[in-house]
C-alpha cells in the first residue's frame, strides 16, 4: 500500500525561527511533559491538554507563520527540540487543500488555531492475505479542537473543506526539521473513495 503522494497534496515546507512569547510558553509546556518519559499515548494526551490552553491566545504565530501556499498546504516548522524529542509545527491550509491518507513517525497532537479542518480516520483491516483501508469516522474539527494519537492507530486524511484559510498547530514526538515530514507512510485510496 506504500505509494508516493499525488502532486499538490504534500506540504510546502518552511523552517521558521521567530518565536513569539506564546509559542515559548507552548514549547515550555510540551518540554515538561516530554521530559517525564511516558509512553507515546499518554504523552500525546497530556501534550494535547497543554496545547488546548494556547489555541485561543492571540500572538501564537507571526504573520509569516500564518502564510499559506496556493499550490499545497504549507508546513512551518516552529521549533524542533535540540535533542530531537519533539517538534512544534504550524500547518496552513487554503480551501480545498488536503493531505494524502497517511500515518505518522511518532505520537502526534493537532490543535485547530483558526478555521476548521475535516479529518477522516481509517482502520487497516487484513484477512491474512491482503489489507484494505476502511473509513471509520469523519469529523469536522473547529477552532479550538484538539486530537491526540499515537501509532499504530493513526491513519487519517485531513483537509480544509471550508471557504477560508485554516491553521493548525501540530506537536510531534520527532524532529520534523530533520525529517522534513511527520508522515511515515501514505496509503492508496480505498476503492469506495476513488
Amino acid at each position: 500500500m506504500d505509494r508516493r503522494p499525488e502532486p499538490g497534496v504534500m506540504a510546502a515546507i518552511t523552517a521558521t525561527t521567530p518565536i513569539t512569547p506564546v509559542l515559548t510558553d507552548v514549547i515550555d509546556a510540551v518540554r515538561e511533559i516530554v521530559q517525564r518519559g511516558l509512553a507515546p499515548e499518554p504523552t500525546a494526551h497530556l501534550a494535547g491538554q497543554a496545547l488546548r490552553r494556547f489555541l485561543e491566545r492571540p500572538g501564537l504565530l507571526t504573520p509569516e507563520q500564518r502564510t499559506g501556499d496556493p499550490e499545497r498546504y504549507r508546513q512551518h516548522v516552529l521549533h524542533a527540540e535540540p535533542d530531537g524529542s519533539f517538534s512544534v509545527v504550524a500547518l496552513v491550509w487554503l480551501p480545498g487543500q488536503r493531505t494524502p491518507i497517511h500515518d505518522h513517525v511518532s505520537w502526534c497532537v493537532t490543535g485547530v488555531y483558526e478555521g476548521e479542518e475535516t479529518e477522516r480516520r481509517y482502520l487497516l483491516e487484513s484477512d491474512g492475505r491482503r489489507s484494505r483501508l476502511v473509513a471509520i469516522e469523519e469529523v469536522v474539527n473547529p477552532s479550538g479542537a484538539v486530537a491526540a494519537f499515537a501509532p499504530p492507530g493513526d491513519i487519517h486524511r485531513v483537509w480544509n473543506g471550508g471557504t477560508t484559510k485554516a491553521i493548525s498547530i501540530h506537536l510531534y514526538g520527532a524532529d520534523i526539521a530533520k525529517l522534513g515530514t511527520s508522515i511515515r507512510r501514505t496509503y492508496a485510496e480505498p476503492a469506495e473513495e476513488s
